[in-house]
C-alpha cells in the first residue's frame, strides 16, 4: 500500500481537544476505529467511553455505520479529515433511597372549560 491508499483522521473531542492524526486502512470497519479511539482516549477526561456504543462518529454531517468499512463510508483518502465525537451524557448513578417518588394522584377531576 502506498501512502495514497491510507485514511488520514483526526477527531475533535466535545471540549475542543483533539485525538490524531492518525493513517488507517480503508478496509478498517467504524467498530474497529472506535475501539482505537477509545484505546487512545484521553485519560485525564471526565467521561470515558466504555464501549464502541457509546460513541457516535460524524463527519460530512452523516453518522457512519459499525459495519461499514472506511472506504464504504467514502472517506477522502489521501488528506486528513476531521470528524466529531458525538457522546450520551453520562447516565446518572441515582441511589433509590435518595429519589422521593409522589404516589400517583387518584380521583382527580378533569375539567374542561368551554
Amino acid at each position: 500500500m502506498g501512502s495514497e491508499d491510507w485514511i488520514e483522521l483526526k477527531f475533535r473531542l466535545a471540549d475542543g481537544t483533539d485525538i490524531g492524526p492518525s493513517k488507517y486502512s480503508p478496509s478498517m470497519t467504524v467498530s474497529s476505529l472506535k475501539e482505537k479511539i477509545i484505546s487512545q482516549w484521553p485519560k485525564d477526561s471526565e467521561y470515558i467511553p466504555l464501549s464502541v456504543n457509546d460513541l457516535k462518529l460524524i463527519t460530512a454531517g452523516k453518522i457512519l455505520d459499525n459495519n461499514r468499512t472506511l472506504a464504504e463510508s467514502k472517506l477522502p483518502v489521501g488528506m486528513i479529515s476531521t470528524m466529531h465525537l458525538l457522546l450520551p451524557p453520562p447516565t446518572l448513578h441515582k441511589k433509590s433511597e435518595n429519589l422521593q417518588v409522589d404516589p400517583p394522584i387518584k380521583n382527580r377531576c378533569v375539567c374542561t372549560i368551554l
